[in-house]
Formats: structure tokens, sequence, C-alpha cells
């Protein structure tokens, strides 16, 4: 008959190869295959797809749970974060991601749906039951706090975009310097005073901003206007638009994200206030839309990709190292991308 039997099934091969099967289909060592099955350098490119071809060819899928109790590690970081619809944590969290898969790490992503105290305690809790070395926290409320979190104690912890470096290895963007420079880009434009769209209070990023906003004007001689708040989207940036817009004292706006100017910059025109003849707009985040509003967005660059480059980089030197005990903050630095949406104040279109 030509029917299979179960004994020479491909499913039945796939379900039985083993390392030295492998080994011997890609004529190398067992030795050579667990190095290509760990992402361990010092295997050359051509030897590796030959171990990897044969793998495929023989449905051979390594045993992690075996790997992770001869190494003692997982090779997984586990991400826990607030919220999936804004711009930083989004970019970050890729950014992560693609920085642990360099480094032969799978990211576990543990969200918190509801900002409280309590939702955080539960996440950190789950870390029991998951396999991760590790945690990276992207942080924007006013939640971490190490005396009421108990962690699990072979967990190595890094924070993102929070103030508890005295109590964590924090990774973060210089959110003081970016804002810094926007505000002192306009005033060197001539403007008399800056306005300022801020985000949520409970966002630390965004209190840094305001912050920074509020003291160079102060260092300047300039009175701060009223602070305007919005909630991160372009539909608060357009309701705080329309306000300012009616505001003919109002020539140069640092809204504290990109996609609140974005709104922004539909109720000034909406209003029949041109940018930047009438009013200067700036951002914060330099979002991949930003170079195509209209007009070009002028913003604060944030390099995303280095955060997460750092982030893996650190969590995973404290797991190597076994560092309780390493604390302080790195600051990512910030740069000013100049576009057409700032300009001295009354100038000619």
């Amino acid at each position: 008959m030509a029917e299979r039997t179960p004994a020479t099934s491909p499913r039945r091969r796939r379900a039985t190869a083993s390392m030295a099967d492998v080994a011997r289909l890609a004529g190398v060592s067992s030795q050579t295959v667990s190095r290509v099955s760990n992402g361990y350098a010092g295997v050359n490119e051509e030897t590796r797809q030959q171990v990897l071809t044969a793998m495929k060819e023989l449905g051979y899928r390594p045993n992690s749970a075996a790997r992770a109790l001869k190494r003692g590690e997982f090779r997984t970081i586990g991400v826990i974060t607030f919220s999936l619809s804004s711009t930083g944590n989004v970019r970050t969290l890729e950014a992560i991601a693609n920085s642990a898969a360099a480094e032969g790490y799978a990211v576990t992503l543990l969200p918190v749906a509801v900002p409280t105290q309590d939702e955080v305690r539960g996440a950190f809790s789950r870390l029991e039951e998951l396999a991760v070395d590790a945690v990276i926290v992207i942080m924007e409320v006013h939640l971490l706090d190490a005396a009421t979190i108990m962690l699990p104690p072979y967990v190595q912890v890094l924070v993102v975009d929070s103030d508890a470096g005295d109590h964590y290895t924090v990774v973060d963007t210089d959110q003081a310097g970016g804002s810094r420079t926007a505000v002192e880009h306009l005033l060197g434009l001539g403007h008399e005073t800056v306005w300022h769209l801020g985000g949520p209070e409970d966002s630390f990023a965004a209190q840094r901003r305001t912050d920074a906003w509020r003291a160079v004007l102060t260092e300047a001689g300039r009175t701060p206007p009223p602070l305007i708040r919005g909630d991160w989207s372009a539909e608060s940036g357009y309701h705080a638009g329309l306000e300012l817009a009616a505001r003919e004292d109002c020539t140069a706006v640092f809204a504290a994200n990109d996609q609140m100017a974005l709104g922004l910059l539909r109720a000034l025109h909406e209003q029949g206030r041109r940018v930047p003849e009438d009013v200067s707009v700036i951002g914060f985040d330099d979002i991949p839309e930003a170079s195509s509003f209209l007009p070009p967005l002028t913003t604060v660059h944030q390099d995303f990709a280095e955060v997460g480059r750092l982030c893996v980089q650190a969590v995973l030197r404290k797991m190597r190292q076994h560092d309780e005990a390493e604390r302080g903050t790195t600051l990512v630095p910030t740069r000013l991308v100049v576009r057409d949406s700032t300009a001295p104040p009354g100038s000619a279109g």
C-alpha cells in the first residue's frame, strides 16, 4: 500500500527529531547545533544557515525549558507598560524588543489595563508565574512605589521614564533638556513669550517638559502664560488650539508632543491664524509623520532606538553581574529638528 505508516509520517519525524539528528544532517557537531540554538556568537554565517536549514527540514525545535534549567536563565525579558496608545510607549517597546532580539532574548509583555497601585503590584506578582529573567517598566504615571511592591528576588528591574532613580536603574530621554531647547529656539526667534500645551498631570514626562518651559521663561525675565493642558491626543490639541487662536497675544506655542501639535495646527488654520506667520508651533517626539504636517513641524527628536538599546544593555549587565545595587539615571540626549512651523513673529508668508 502507498499509505504512510505513523512511524514514517512527516508529523512523527518532526516530533522525534533530536539535536543529534540535526547535527548529522547539517554535517556539524552537536555542540555547534547547541550554539546556534542558543544564539551564541562564534558560528560563521554559512554554518549557521546549514544548521537552521536542517532544523527546518527535520521540524526540530530546541527545548527552551531544558535550556533554561541548564543555564539558569530563560533568555526572556518582561516589559510592564501602562499604555500602548501613546507614541512614546509604543516606540520604546518596539526598540526594546528589537534590541532584545539582537541579543538573543525574547520579550514578554505584561500590560496594566488600569493605572493603579493594585494593578502594578499584580503585574509584578505575575512575574513569579512567568519565565522571565528581568523586567523593564515603562512608566507614565506616579505609581511605582518601592515600599509597596514586592519584587521576585531573582528578577532584575529597570525603569523607563520615571523619577525612581534612587530605587532603580533608570533610562530616560532628557525631557528637560529637549524642552529647554524648544523654548529657547522660540525666544531666540524674537517671540516675547511662549505658551505651553502640556501633557496630562499624572505623567512624569509631561511634568518635566512643563517645568523646563516655565524655568526658561522665568530665567529670561518673562512671565509664563497660563498653562493649557491636553491628554497627548490630537483632539485635545485641537480644543486647546481653538482657545489659543482667540488670543492675539499668542505668537508661539510649545506643544508637549507632536500629536497635540497636529490638532493645534488644525485649529489655528480653521480660525485663520497662519503658521508660522502669525503663530509659531513646536512639538516634541519627532514622530515619522512630523515632516508631513502642514506646515512641516519643528520638533524635539527623541532617540527611542537608543533608549531601547540602553535599557536592554543595562538590564543584561545587571543580570550577568548579579548587581542588585546598581542605581541611577542614564539620560539619552535629544535634538531640535527645525522645519517650517517656526519663524520670527510677524514673518511674511
